[in-house]
């Protein structure tokens, strides 16, 4: 069976272009004991996928040249050597970026189309979700009355932790995003109490207004300046959960680190990365909680989707130059 498979076909310098992706057709291998093939519905694009295309050690594997890439997908069990998991199944798995995927059972995990639509499993109910909630919960634990900061709060990760922050007890919940229609979203759809642009001028001259007596909690997805100012803004036992650095992910060479670090001394305050695999444990959790929100409405999500595996190269730019609202996802 030839199915279609996006590659890695060159090393990015700086910003990636379509021209380092490559749609090729490939031979599906034989179904081995305790294997399924899974026809995939939805495949996801994030940010992080930037660096594993770079050939360095990180906390996962880089891409490989000339290979398929992979990220997390969700799709229908078409054939089925694995009697744990049946024909007819939908299951979300890793082995995204293809229209068809072969892989051993214990690597999937089975869904429950009827609790939430298959695309909900890879954006708030996917690793997404459960990075705001353990960013919130566990690495920079929100308390009441706390003001807190999000960056990219318009995305993925930043769309849930706006509406999930109001609900823990933040007394005020301020996004940054980039542009007005954004910014309106943050507020109308989000739990945002003030958008500010990034755009429009320093971040931090716009978060000092924002919060003139500080904040208590800052979710970090941009680096760079926005992490500056949160840094400075932060009151004493201030929180930072380090979730990504997007502004410097295209970068050519070694990024400076925040000027302002020694202030985090001076406020007895705390800057902890975040993996969310570390949090993996949290899923039950917060699928059980977050299934019966976005039921209810509550719980606020949007998608931006591309049609088409072909599309998935530039879906893919598109995250990295904030050319999305809420998740970004590839329909198959």
């Amino acid at each position: 069976m030839s199915v279609r498979e996006i590659h890695l076909a060159s090393r990015p310098l700086g910003e990636p272009t379509v021209d380092d992706f490559k749609l090729v057709h490939a031979e599906l291998p034989e179904l081995e004991p305790g294997q399924i093939l899974v026809r995939n519905t939805w495949m996801s694009v994030d940010p992080y996928m930037r660096g594993r295309m770079d050939d360095r050690e990180s906390y996962i594997p880089p891409f490989q040249l000339g290979e398929p890439l992979d990220g997390s997908a969700i799709g229908e069990v078409v054939a089925s050597r694995a009697e744990a998991i049946p024909v007819g199944a939908s299951v979300v798995h890793f082995l995204g970026w293809r229209e068809y995927s072969v892989l051993d059972a214990a690597a999937a995990t089975p869904v429950d189309l009827g609790l939430a639509p298959a695309e909900a499993y890879l954006g708030a109910l996917g690793t997404t979700g459960l990075t705001a909630y353990a960013s919130l919960t566990r690495v920079a634990p929100v308390r009441e009355g706390d003001v807190v900061f999000v960056s990219a709060a318009a995305g993925a990760v930043g769309s849930v932790a706006g509406q999930l922050a109001r609900r823990l007890g933040a007394s005020r919940v301020i996004g940054s995003a980039g542009g007005p229609v954004k910014g309106a979203k943050l507020t109308s759809a989000f739990g945002y109490d003030v958008a500010i642009d990034y755009r429009a001028g320093s971040v931090a001259d716009q978060l000092a207004a924002a919060a003139p007596d500080g904040i208590d909690v800052y979710l970090d997805n941009v680096g760079g300046d926005h992490l500056e100012a949160a840094i400075d803004a932060l009151r004493a036992g201030g929180r930072i959960a380090m979730v990504g650095a997007i502004s410097s992910y295209n970068a050519t060479e070694p990024v400076p680190g925040p000027r302002n670090l020694f202030r985090l001394a001076a406020r007895d305050a705390t800057l902890r990365g975040m993996l969310v695999n570390s949090y993996l444990d949290l899923f039950p959790e917060w699928i059980g909680q977050a299934a019966g929100w976005l039921a209810d409405g509550s719980l606020r999500t949007e998608t931006t989707i591309a049609d088409g595996l072909e599309q998935a190269p530039q879906a893919f730019l598109d995250v990295l130059s904030g050319g999305n609202v809420g998740k970004m996802l590839v329909r198959l």
